[in-house]
């Protein structure tokens, strides 16, 4: 189970500078793309969640995770591999919304 107490940690940079060859450049533009697709992903997210549909919300939950280990949040990435693998085995649905809602009062800190 994930700790349901926020964890207001920092960014953590470190595999986004790695993987760009420390190119500054390189690595606002893809905070960039990821200011930019995070919200979108999130909310097909949420209307595949308020919908009821588990197949699009695992996968939706499938297709964020991974910009989260990209930034050094692997507790969102922890919630979203949760949702993801709920949805898909159709265990623990009741839970879902809370586990998103979380991922989202979490972004706001940003």
């Amino acid at each position: 189970m994930i700790d349901p107490i926020k964890s207001k940690a920092d960014l953590d940079l470190s595999y986004l500078k790695e993987m760009s060859g420390d190119s500054a450049e390189f690595m606002i533009e893809m905070l960039d793309t990821l200011v930019e697709q995070i919200p979108m992903y999130l909310d097909d997210l949420q209307n595949a969640v308020d919908a009821k549909d588990w197949k699009a919300a695992s996968e939706f939950a499938h297709k964020v995770k991974p910009t989260f280990y990209y930034v050094g949040r692997d507790d969102l990435r922890d919630y979203m591999q949760l949702i993801e693998r709920n949805a898909k085995e159709g265990v623990n649905l009741e839970g879902i919304p809370a586990s998103l809602a979380e991922v989202k009062a979490e972004l706001i800190l940003y």
